[in-house]
């Protein structure tokens, strides 16, 4: 399916995370409050949140950890990709990853009609 036309309204940058297994505890905390922070130093960028997988289908396809950040528009994200606060932060996070998975998109909220019998 085709991303919807025009850069305006709320994007949010979801990132897929499976880390290299001889990331030490603290090494892996240290990133991912390097990444928390970059919402106080990348002006586009309005939220972050993370965690890791709790799903009991097992369907995570070894991928452990989710990122999410938003940003105001298409135009921001490409700002935050081009930030030199996340260049440098990436040339950290990157190689750490055994494998990811980055996905943007618009959130689309559902207009259901309320049948009342």
């Amino acid at each position: 399916m085709a991303a919807e036309a025009g850069s305006g309204g709320v994007v949010k940058h979801i990132l897929l995370a499976r880390f290299k297994e001889d990331v030490a505890p603290e090494r892996l905390d240290q990133l991912i409050r390097g990444y928390a922070g970059l919402v106080d130093l990348v002006p586009s960028m309005k939220a972050f949140h993370w965690g890791t997988d709790v799903s009991i289908e097992n369907m995570h396809q070894g991928f452990t950890h989710v990122f999410e950040s938003t940003f105001e528009s298409t135009e921001g994200v490409k700002e935050y990709i081009e930030h030199p606060a996340h260049v440098e932060f990436a040339n950290e996070f990157l190689p750490v990853l055994e494998k990811t998975l980055i996905i943007d998109y618009k959130p689309t909220i559902l207009q259901l009609q309320l049948h009342l019998f």
